[in-house]
């Protein structure tokens, strides 16, 4: 089934629950598909009034801030045999090539790419635990995490959900034109959001450091 037809089958808090779950568990370092739930979860709000956008938007921030924490609060206190454990049980998403690739993308950007990080599936599984294991200083953690957080999950349901009202609106008029035209312009909007992190991070001027 898919994830937009399950979602319709159960009710509006169940979905609020689902998505900061998740979005939480993903956060924290175990691979689910919570970028999936959470656009399913914004369509779904522009099509049901049943949803409030508003409260998704603050369940996902909230699941994907504290997710974070939680994974940070782990690899703090797990060091990198915590990363050997997770490429042992999850060897697609925490090979040694991806966990190399991330923990140069932290030492080159330190708070940055816990920030970005969000806009990118692999350092998004990653940033908290790896922030952890590389002992990067809470404050700078927690301030990247709350701001990407916020940008990440709220701006993606803003965008998905009045994308699935101008998308409902057109289709009364232009059939299924309207879809096609809406589900570009929406994928347009999160492939702008992504390369725009990727050039901001690049443009940093000098690495921050990951650790005191």
């Amino acid at each position: 089934m898919h994830v937009q037809e399950w979602l319709e089958t159960v009710p509006a808090v169940a979905v609020y629950a689902l998505v900061g779950v998740v979005i939480g568990l993903e956060s924290l370092g175990i691979p689910l598909p919570g970028e999936i739930i959470l656009v399913s979860s914004a369509l779904l709000a522009s099509q049901h009034g049943d949803i409030d956008p508003v409260v998704l938007g603050a369940c996902a921030t909230a699941g994907a801030i504290i997710g974070d924490s939680i994974g940070y609060a782990i690899g703090r206190k797990g060091g990198r045999p915590l990363l050997a454990w997770l490429g042992a049980r999850f060897p697609r998403h925490f090979s040694e090539g991806h966990i190399a690739t991330a923990e140069r993308s932290f030492q080159k950007w330190g708070m940055w790419a816990v920030f970005f990080g969000r806009f990118v599936a692999l350092l998004r599984i990653f940033a908290g635990p790896l922030a952890g294991v590389l002992r990067m200083p809470y404050w700078k953690f927690l301030t990247a995490n709350v701001l990407g957080g916020i940008v990440w999950a709220g701006g993606t349901t803003a965008v998905i959900y009045y994308v699935g009202v101008v998308a409902e609106s057109w289709l009364k008029r232009f059939s299924w034109l309207g879809l096609v035209a809406a589900v570009l312009i929406g994928l347009t909007s999160m492939l702008v959001l992504r390369r725009k992190a990727k050039k901001a991070a690049a443009r940093t001027p000098e690495p921050v450091a990951a650790a005191e």
